[in-house]
C-alpha cells in the first residue's frame, strides 16, 4: 500500500499524510481521507466522500459520492456504500459534557460499524454505531439501521426491518421448502447467521 496521494487521486482530493491507499484505487474530487485510514486495492472513493482516521476498507470496495464513513468502521472486501450514506460511531452523541464544557477528543466511546464481505448499503442510508452488516446483505436506500443485519438479509425502512433475502448478485431469493433459491438457480439454507449458499 502506498501512503498519500497517487496518480489515481484527483488533484482536489485531500488524502492526509499517514493514510494508506491500495494499488489501483481511485480517489475522486473533493474526497477527504484522514490520517490513519487504510483503503485496500482497486477501490473507488467517490467525490466528496469522507473516510475517518483509523477506518479500514478492504479491496474492491465502492464508496460513492458524499458517503461518510466514521472511525473506527471496518469494511471487508467488496463492500458497496451508496451516495450520501453515513456509517456513524456514537450512540449517545453530545457536544457538551454534563458540566457544560465542550467535549474533547477521547471523552466519548466510539463504536465501529462492521460491514462484511460483499454487503451493500444504499443511498442515503444511516447505519448506527455498533451495528454489524452481514455478508452479501443489502440495506435499502434511506434505511436507518439500528440492529445487526444477517448474511444475505434485505432490510429497509425507519427503523430498518426484514424485507426478505438476496443472493450474491442482489436478486431476491424465494423459499422452496427448507431451501431458498435465486433466479439463477443458486440454493441457500437458513443458518443462525442468516442465509448460506449450498455448494454441494
Amino acid at each position: 500500500m502506498a501512503e498519500g496521494q497517487s496518480d489515481m487521486t484527483a488533484a482536489d482530493a485531500l488524502v492526509e499524510a499517514g493514510a494508506a491507499i491500495g494499488e489501483g484505487t481511485y480517489v475522486w474530487h473533493r474526497a477527504h481521507i484522514r490520517s490513519g485510514a487504510s483503503i485496500g486495492a482497486n477501490c473507488v472513493i467517490g467525490g466528496g466522500a469522507f473516510i475517518g482516521p483509523g477506518v479500514v476498507v478492504g479491496d474492491n470496495c465502492k464508496i460513492q459520492n458524499s458517503a461518510q464513513v466514521f472511525a473506527p468502521a471496518r469494511l471487508a472486501n467488496g463492500v458497496f456504500v451508496g451516495p450520501g450514506a453515513i456509517l456513524t460511531n456514537d450512540r449517545s452523541p453530545r457536544a457538551l459534557n454534563e458540566d457544560g464544557e465542550p467535549k474533547k477528543a477521547g471523552e466519548w466511546n466510539a463504536e465501529p460499524v462492521v460491514v462484511h464481505e460483499g454487503a451493500s448499503i444504499g443511498a442515503g442510508a444511516v447505519v448506527v454505531a455498533g451495528v454489524t452488516i452481514g455478508r452479501w446483505a443489502m440495506v435499502a436506500a434511506g434505511a436507518v439501521v439500528a440492529r445487526d443485519v444477517l448474511d444475505h438479509e434485505l432490510v429497509a425502512g425507519v427503523p430498518a426491518t426484514n424485507l426478505g433475502w438476496v443472493a450474491r448478485n442482489g436478486d431476491r431469493v424465494k423459499r422452496h421448502g427448507e431451501k431458498w433459491r435465486s433466479p439463477d438457480g443458486r440454493r441457500y439454507v437458513m443458518r443462525v447467521t442468516g442465509l448460506a449458499e449450498v455448494t454441494e
